[in-house]
């Protein structure tokens, strides 16, 4: 792609990462290399095995685990921080025309990283890729910045229903 484009999928309703894994299955398909990194997360998921199907697609996580319920520990720092360093890299190289950073927003709100070093790693990207970034709590500095600023707005849920994370659909 002559010009790169960033995406902000963001909100407190499901779906942002599937819209991710959406536009990356929509690349590949397309003759398009997708880098696809994880912030926060460290569990089992089945999009760990696109790379299976897809040999054009990397995924790769940065997280020890979900500890949204509880307070991120120095290891959680050290593992999102060693991810902005990779995605720095990937950004730069230009191998990839899709590069995501899935759960980004999560890992500044939570302090793991902080929104100024993202943009300064976005600002240095090669121009001709194009980037997503996910979760809830997008910083205003990138929302301003982004070119696509979509929303997921949770209106009902069946987590509230007492309905565990399903693979395949949840994870």
């Amino acid at each position: 792609m002559k010009q790169g484009y960033i995406q902000i999928y963001t909100g407190n309703g499901k779906g942002k990462t599937t819209a991710a894994l959406g536009i990356s299955l929509r690349a590949v398909c397309a003759g398009k290399r997708v880098f696809f990194g994880q912030f926060i997360k460290g569990m089992e998921y089945s999009e760990l095995r696109a790379p299976e199907y897809l040999p054009d697609f990397v995924i790769k996580q940065f997280g020890r685990g979900c500890f949204i319920e509880n307070k991120p520990e120095e290891g959680d720092i050290i593992a999102a921080r060693a991810g902005l360093e990779v995605f720095d890299a990937v950004l730069k190289s230009g191998e990839y025309d899709l590069v995501v950073l899935d759960e980004v927003n999560v890992a500044i709100h939570f302090g793991l990283i902080e929104t100024g070093e993202v943009l300064k790693v976005l600002k240095n990207r090669s121009p001709g890729v194009e980037v997503v970034l996910t979760g809830r709590y997008a910083p205003e500095e990138l929302v301003e910045i982004a070119d696509l600023v979509t929303e997921m707005r949770e209106i009902k849920h069946y987590y509230k229903k007492g309905v565990k994370a399903r693979t395949g659909i949840d994870k």
